[in-house]
């Protein structure tokens, strides 16, 4: 599946948005993917996460055990890739700002790949395996369905990307004057 085949997808399901948007990151961007306008699709989100998984095991060598997902994000993603990979989908979520594997056992030596919904800065996915790493998981690679760093996202394993798609992020005290003009909206779910 190509860029423009994924974001043909976001934009049938309307969830391409434009405005001033305070990204999850803490970031700000003229451009807002609404994931939970794909996700709400079975079929659309099935497609997508079909191909993930197909491009997870073209790049990821070696058997995977589970794909974790962070919450909330995440969580859907997860376990539509899982479920294509045939393996068990589990979750990481916040507990006093920190993620934790709260509901689930996991062996220690377990190979893992991280499912991720959109990466701009990877900080979910960094804290992601953080958790895993100190319970003793393999984390051998993360996947997102876009990544909007084209890249440059550092996510402290491969990243494996269904498509890249860079849009313009900029700090609150560097906003374009045209960006600045607009009153923010912030759509994301870092504080559930």
């Amino acid at each position: 599946m190509t860029t423009e085949e994924v974001l043909g997808i976001f934009r049938e399901a309307g969830a391409v948005l434009e405005g001033h948007f305070i990204l999850t990151s803490g970031l700000r961007s003229p451009v807002f993917l609404q994931k939970a306008r794909v996700f709400m699709h079975a079929d659309k989100t099935e497609k997508l996460c079909r191909a993930l998984a197909a491009r997870i095991r073209q790049e990821v060598s070696g058997s995977i055990d589970y794909v974790v997902g962070p919450a909330v994000g995440g969580l859907i993603p997860a376990y539509e890739t899982s479920r294509h990979l045939g393996v068990p989908a589990i979750w990481v979520e916040r507990e006093g700002g920190v993620f934790r594997l709260r509901r689930f056992e996991i062996p220690q030596g377990a190979r893992v790949v991280i499912v991720e919904d959109i990466v701009t800065t990877g900080l979910s996915i960094r804290e992601t395996v953080e958790c895993l790493r100190g319970i003793g998981v393999e984390v051998v690679a993360a996947a997102c369905i876009i990544d909007r760093s084209a890249g440059k996202a550092d996510v402290g394993v491969p990243l494996v990307a269904l498509a890249e798609y860079e849009v313009p992020a900029y700090p609150a005290d560097q906003l374009p004057p045209e960006l600045a003009k607009i009153p923010p909206v912030k759509p994301g779910s870092r504080n559930i």
